[in-house]
């Protein structure tokens, strides 16, 4: 691609974003090569060349945006605390290597930051193909626990037993005659208008009527929400609502806009009719996941689509950087990313066209064939993502994006 090509690719896609918050994800992007990866996952499944053997590969229910740091905990509708993939924006049906390909891709392109050897990110890759296909052998899906989790992984986990819901709520508001109003927080929160506000407001209790405990969703302040990278500059909202009561019993919500799914121009496989973009990010969701997130809901307001979740003081990522030279504390971690991917496939099939267990135990049974062509897809696009963010960068500096 040549550098007015990716430029004009990026500006198309991106065209539709709040030009403020569009000035931080170009910043997110510029700052290294997994963060540009992390921004343009369009780009990735756009590249994806034609008839390639990769696309040939059982259809299932993928993230659509795999990479290291869509994996986290969170608190599921059973209250119980989990690590899964976190994120569904581009969930679709598609082959199950276009989401293992972006991960391999992506622990390629992140290894000079993490400061891991070429050689020890191979064997992370590898690592990840073998676990992976090892889960689809025992064709049975299981889930990541306090109890069930090793390593840093085991680390996040216990270290949320620590984390308390009064506390979140008190570094995110301000208490003042018994009410409480969200806090503007540089870099994660600015403030909506008082129209902005009062709809939002009204949307949102109208939709509660329909719901069983409607006071729970009653609204008491909005913000805007700054938080992701590829998302970055769609409509996101926290929300203050009444919760199991007030002061201390208040709840946030993360109220976020859906959009079409970045793979959709690009699948060959016959996609479900659904009832708007949220309608397939939460029901995809479901399928995913042992438990989802608690309070995840598809809503739809003055005709726009958007997610609703709790946000919660359990919801975390891994921190890498913390594998502190020991290459054998990253392979664990890769090692549960690439099981909750498999049991997550493994839990979703059967579903409108998505690859039953004995077909994914039957290409795990193959997987000499295979694990070299992904191998080699995510070695020569690590490359390509490497030269794409070059000429990303030195488009922002020269003021043309």
């Amino acid at each position: 691609m040549s550098a007015r090509n990716i430029v004009a690719q990026i500006q198309q896609f991106n065209q539709d974003r709040d030009p403020n918050l569009l000035k931080l994800k170009y910043q997110a992007m510029a700052s290294s090569a997994f963060g540009f990866l992390r921004g343009t996952c369009h780009l990735f499944y756009q590249d994806i060349p034609a008839e390639a053997a990769i696309d040939k590969m059982p259809p299932v229910w993928v993230c659509g945006d795999l990479h290291l740091q869509n994996f986290g905990s969170y608190k599921g509708d059973d209250r119980l605390v989990y690590f899964d993939i976190n994120d569904f924006d581009e969930s679709v049906l598609a082959p199950c290597s276009w989401d293992t390909a972006r991960f391999l891709t992506s622990v390629l392109v992140a290894a000079h930051a993490l400061k891991i050897s070429d050689e020890d990110a191979q064997g992370l890759c590898r690592c990840f193909l073998d676990s992976y296909t090892a889960a689809l052998q025992m064709g049975k899906a299981r889930d990541i626990h306090p109890q069930m989790a090793t390593g840093l992984v085991k680390e996040l986990l216990e270290s949320l037993a620590k984390r308390d819901r009064k506390v979140f709520l008190t570094e995110r508001t301000d208490l003042k005659d018994k009410q409480r109003r969200l806090k503007i927080i540089p870099g994660k929160t600015f403030a909506v208008t008082l129209e902005e506000r009062e709809t939002i407001a009204t949307l949102i209790n109208q939709w509660a009527t329909g719901q069983s405990n409607p006071r729970f969703f009653k609204v008491l302040d909005v913000a805007h929400r700054i938080a992701g990278t590829g998302s970055l500059g769609l409509d996101r909202y926290i929300l203050l609502v009444e919760g199991d009561g007030s002061p201390q019993r208040n709840y946030l919500l993360d109220l976020k806009a859906a959009r079409s799914s970045s793979l959709y121009p690009h699948l060959q496989v016959h996609q479900p009719k659904w009832t708007s973009e949220a309608d397939r990010i939460s029901a995809i969701q479901h399928r995913f996941q042992e438990s989802p997130p608690a309070l995840l809901k598809p809503l739809e307001l003055d005709r726009k689509s958007y997610v609703l979740r709790e946000l919660q003081p359990t919801a975390d990522r891994v921190n890498l950087a913390a594998w502190n030279g020991k290459i054998k504390r990253l392979k664990k971690v890769i090692q549960t990313m690439a099981e909750v991917t498999a049991w997550g496939q493994l839990r979703s099939g059967g579903r409108q066209g998505s690859a039953i267990a004995d077909d994914l135990i039957a290409f795990a049974e193959d997987a000499a064939d295979w694990h070299p062509l992904l191998l080699d897809y995510a070695r020569s696009y690590a490359v390509q993502v490497e030269t794409d963010f070059t000429l990303f960068r030195d488009a922002l500096k020269d003021d043309c994006l």
